[in-house]
C-alpha cells in the first residue's frame, strides 16, 4: 500500500543527510541552512505531510497554484516562499500570502510589489533575483550582477518591503561553483551597504552540494524531497 507520508519522510531524511556532509564539507554548521520544499505541482496534502514532518518553509512558483494552496493550510503557520519569475499584474495577489518574495529583478517590480504589500497592510522579505546566466541569455528572470545593489536601494527604501538578500539559478549544463561563488560576491557587496540582507538563496535538488560551499543560507529543493514532477491528486 503507498504510503505517501513514509515515502517523504525518507525522502526528507536523505536530504538533510546531503546538507548535513555538504555543511561539513564546507565547514559550516547545518543549523546556518534553511531548506525550502518547493511543492509546485504537487498536491497541498503534501504541504501538511511536511509540516507534520517539521518542514517550515514552502515554495512555490505560479501564483494561481500558490495561492490555492495557501488558503487550504493555512492553520499550519509556515512560511511562504514565492520562487518563480513573478509579472506585476500577480502582485497584488502574491502580497496576500507570500511573505518572502525570491524574484525581485526590476524597478517597476520593486515599485508594484510595494504598493501591492502595502494595501495588503503586510510587509514582504525581498531577495534581488541575480542572473548568472551571462550576456545574452534570456527567458529565465534576473538582474545584472553589477546593477543588484542599485536594486538594493530601491527595496530599502519602498515601504511595504524589505530586503532580505540575494537570489539566483546556477545556468545550466555547467559547473555551477563559479556561478554561485559570483552570487556571494554580490551578496557580500550589498550586505556592504545593507547588513541585514543576509539571506543567499541558491541550490537545487541537484546543485546544493555547491550552493552550500559557496555560502548559501536557503536550498530552494523540489525533487529531491517530493520526487518527479508528476502532479498527485489528495
Amino acid at each position: 500500500m503507498f504510503d505517501r507520508r513514509t515515502e517523504l519522510a525518507a525522502s526528507l531524511s536523505a536530504l538533510r543527510e546531503r546538507i548535513d556532509r555538504a555543511c561539513e564539507v564546507a565547514g559550516r554548521e547545518s543549523s546556518e541552512v534553511a531548506l525550502v520544499a518547493v511543492t509546485k505541482t504537487f498536491a497541498a496534502s503534501d504541504v501538511r505531510l511536511l509540516a507534520e514532518l517539521g518542514v517550515t518553509d514552502v515554495g512555490e512558483n505560479r501564483d494561481a497554484e500558490a495561492a490555492a494552496k495557501h488558503a487550504e493550510c493555512a492553520d499550519l503557520g509556515l512560511v511562504w516562499h514565492f520562487v518563480g519569475q513573478l509579472q506585476r499584474r500577480r502582485c497584488r495577489s502574491v502580497a496576500t500570502y507570500a511573505d518572502v518574495v525570491h524574484s525581485i529583478d526590476r524597478p517597476e517590480l520593486v515599485d508594484a510589489l510595494g504598493v501591492a504589500a502595502q494595501a495588503a497592510g503586510r510587509v514582504i522579505a525581498g531577495l534581488i533575483q541575480v542572473s548568472l546566466d551571462g550576456a545574452g541569455a534570456t527567458g529565465r528572470g534576473g538582474i545584472d550582477p553589477d546593477r543588484a545593489l542599485a536594486l538594493a536601494t530601491q527595496i530599502v527604501a519602498t515601504p511595504g518591503l524589505a530586503l532580505a538578500g540575494v537570489m539566483a539559478v546556477a545556468p545550466p549544463d555547467t559547473d555551477p561553483g563559479p556561478a554561485f561563488l559570483r552570487l556571494a560576491e554580490v551578496s557580500t557587496q550589498v550586505r556592504a551597504t545593507f547588513p541585514g540582507a543576509a539571506i543567499v538563496s541558491a541550490g537545487m535538488s541537484a546543485d546544493l552540494e555547491a550552493a552550500v560551499l559557496h555560502g548559501a543560507t536557503h536550498l530552494r529543493v523540489g525533487s529531491a524531497l517530493l520526487g518527479g514532477r508528476e502532479p498527485r491528486v489528495g
